[in-house]
């Protein structure tokens, strides 16, 4: 079960709910606490997780002892807090008049203050927000370096509503301050935009190449944005030196031009990337990878097939061109890149997202059972996701297996594909899609997806 709920799959909440509630709310607390999310600042967690603590009665004890922790004043990362706050935003919302307090309490004096208040800023009433003001400014010293600091928060919070009522407030030492941070940080923004970096008009070429190897040098990849600037710089007769560059160039040169005759369909691009991946260092080959993705030609889809068996990295990057430029002749080419990826780099192989996808668009039936091990054993909920796609195109067993679970599963597209696709035969279906079409917290085209099988009279489609 606690495996279930970390990696979000809607059979973590169907297992908790039959487990006994101690038990669950225990497994529950700690995927809240000690975010289990592959990448958190992408994948959704808060309103699966708020949704089973309604369906359990939770109580917050263990959510409020973690966020007054000492531990918080010695690690102020975001990631530390950052689940249990949007968790406690979603209670607020469902009405949990303690979660609102403890948010109200956290942004006062938490570390991770800035989040709350954009928790508090969706669900709070002006009197709520108002009260927090004083607190909130008490943070930040009234010397120039407080006042910096105070402007920059205010540039650049995700959620405006509360420093605009502050900068409304009837307590002029409120008001004033903020209006004085707004107008600092609208003033910094103009600044900036006011010194740009980088090449400038009438730049030669080499001069871009120059700029992009300053970079390398600095530890800053620059070779996707001089690439663009060489579309603006290079003409017809400077195509020898790109070449030439492409070849035997610096790093920041080579991975410049390589990527600019790529995306220009250079008829020796393609020769030059396998050079590249063969005998450059690493960040070249990788750049060479990278440029050879992008490419949307026929002779490159063409030459994918033929490096598609290379066991290297110019070798995966052609299974993954195929997986979404190929045709229907490409299908076994794609189902070796799939089963070669699970087995060398495991479930959670970045390369499987578009192998994935490549599955399912080809629609391949007999890669069923890999996808079905992906689905399973992937600790990304947005890979899961992508699986559960392939396996609807894929599947015949998919309306009745594995949809009927990600009606629970904690991201949005998921849930919509299961809306779409699930067997209504099963009651728990049934219930769920009259659930979530109801539910003022389900995104909209979730909701769609379920009135989508909902007749006007009432039944279950």
């Amino acid at each position: 079960m606690l495996g279930l709920l970390q990696r979000g799959r809607g059979d973590g909440t169907l297992h908790a709910l039959t487990a006994p509630r101690a038990e669950a709310l225990a497994a529950l607390n700690h995927c809240v606490l000690r975010d289990p999310r592959h990448d958190w600042q992408v994948e959704n967690r808060s309103l699966y997780y708020a949704r089973l603590h309604l369906d359990l009665n939770g109580e917050l004890d263990a959510i409020e002892a973690h966020l007054f922790d000492p531990e918080d004043v010695l690690d102020p990362e975001e990631s530390r807090t950052g689940l249990a706050l949007a968790v406690l935003g979603h209670l607020a919302s469902y009405g949990r008049r303690d979660a609102l307090e403890l948010l109200r309490k956290y942004a006062a004096s938490g570390a991770n203050w800035a989040w709350a208040l954009d928790e508090l800023a969706l669900r709070d009433d002006d009197a709520g927000l108002r009260a927090l003001a004083a607190p909130v400014l008490a943070r930040f010293p009234t010397d120039p370096q407080g006042e910096a600091e105070l402007a920059a928060a205010v540039r650049d919070a995700f959620e405006p509503r509360p420093w605009r009522l502050w900068a409304e407030d009837p307590r002029e030492s409120v008001a004033a301050r903020v209006r004085t941070a707004q107008e600092a940080g609208c003033f910094d923004r103009w600044q900036r935009q006011m010194r740009p970096t980088g090449p400038r008009p009438g730049w030669s070429v080499q001069a871009v190449f120059d700029w992009a190897q300053q970079g390398i040098e600095r530890g800053a990849a620059l070779h996707v944005p001089a690439a663009r600037c060489l579309v603006a710089v290079a003409g017809p007769e400077d195509r020898p030196e790109i070449v030439r560059a492409a070849r035997d160039g610096t790093e920041g040169a080579r991975c410049t031009a390589l990527r600019y005759l790529a995306d220009s369909n250079d008829p020796a691009a393609l020769e030059l990337i396998e050079a590249a991946v063969s005998d450059g260092e690493r960040a070249v080959a990788e750049a060479a990878v990278d440029a050879f993705e992008r490419m949307r030609s026929i002779a490159a889809v063409e030459r994918a097939r033929g490096w598609a068996r290379r066991p290297d990295a110019l070798g995966a990057a052609a299974g993954r061109m195929l997986a979404c430029r190929g045709g229907t002749k490409d299908s076994d080419l794609v189902l070796g890149a799939l089963r070669e990826a699970v087995r060398g780099e495991g479930p959670d192989a970045p390369t499987l997202w578009t192998l994935v996808d490549g599955a399912g668009r080809l629609g391949i039936v007999c890669a069923a059972p890999v996808l079905r091990h992906v689905y399973r054993e992937t600790a990304s909920s947005h890979l899961r996701g992508r699986a559960a796609r392939a396996l609807a195109a894929t599947d015949p067993s998919f309306p009745a297996g594995f949809a009927v679970e990600c009606l629970w599963d904690c991201e949005e597209t998921t849930r919509e594909l299961a809306a779409r696709h699930a067997e209504t035969g099963d009651a728990r279906v049934v219930e769920r899609l009259r659930r979530l079409a109801a539910d003022p917290a389900e995104e909209a085209e979730v909701q769609t997806a379920v009135r989508s099988r909902i007749a006007p009279d009432g039944p279950v489609a």
